[in-house]
């Protein structure tokens, strides 16, 4: 049986399911196999927040429409969560908890069993503590409990017709903050139309972290000379939403750069 049966099976197995719904790669694969195996006994639940852009809720609410899933948005701000916005090592536990604790509240009134999220194996590498409210809450994980790394998860999607199987990878925006920097409503929105405007500018895959005044830009390395070309255009912008200073990391995109400085 291959991981793509093996994942249908398992969810057959859990009858019926809410699904964490970000429109993300992981979570649209994760979200279409479910209702394809499950119809109606399959919602989606996505958070609404400061640190969710508005471009990645309205590809979400679209998905849904397009596949007739019965989607519902829930607002959990993160920043009025008790130590959030101070960004210690475990803001994402803080946020996953309290947000699969209103999934969960969701799930009971629907009758629905089960809470599933869509991590999978290349998670494992990291830093992620907001694995831990995973498994506290007893929230399921079936791309992980089938071992899909995220490359089988994209060979998939493009298989089952998403147009995701393409898309760049996302975090939330908190995820661009160094742990101990305040997070803030003002400089999320600094970072959501920084990222914006690189996208608009043609960039795929891409982050620009905050530290302080400094905006410190990651694009895939093929991609350096582009951003050079156009360094002043980019500047200007970034420079009217508030950055001071505009950087370029020499070492490119990669997942996880806050977390180098916990090694």
């Amino acid at each position: 049986m291959d991981k793509l049966e093996a994942l249908k099976a398992y969810m057959t197995e859990l009858h019926s399911v809410a699904v964490a719904f970000s429109g993300g790669v992981d979570s649209t694969f994760l979200l279409k196999v479910a209702h394809d195996v499950l119809a109606d006994g399959a919602i989606a639940v996505t958070a609404r927040s400061a640190a969710f852009p508005q471009r990645e809720l309205n590809e979400a609410m679209a998905f849904c429409r397009s596949e007739r899933i019965h989607h519902i948005i829930v607002d959990s701000e993160e920043l009025s969560i008790e130590g959030f916005s101070q960004n210690p090592k475990n803001r994402c536990y803080l946020c996953k908890h309290e947000l699969f604790e209103k999934i969960r509240c969701i799930a009971e009134k629907n009758n629905i069993t089960h809470i599933v999220e869509g991590s999978n194996m290349d998670d494992e590498g990291d830093y992620r503590p907001g694995l831990q409210a995973v498994a506290e809450l007893q929230v399921r994980s079936p791309l992980r409990h089938v071992r899909l790394t995220k490359d089988e998860i994209r060979a998939y999607s493009r298989q089952l017709g998403l147009s995701t199987w393409a898309k760049q990878s996302f975090a939330c925006l908190s995820s661009r903050f160094p742990y101990g920097e305040e997070i803030t409503k003002q400089k999320l929105e600094m970072v959501d139309k920084a990222e914006q405007l690189l996208l608009d500018l043609g960039f795929h895959q891409l982050r620009v972290r905050i530290h302080g005044e400094i905006a410190r830009i990651e694009v895939l390395p093929h991609e350096f000379e582009q951003l050079l070309h156009l360094r002043e255009q980019i500047t200007g912008a970034l420079r009217g939403y508030g950055f001071r200073y505009i950087t370029m990391d020499l070492q490119g995109y990669r997942t996880g750069s806050m977390n180098e400085m916990l090694a």
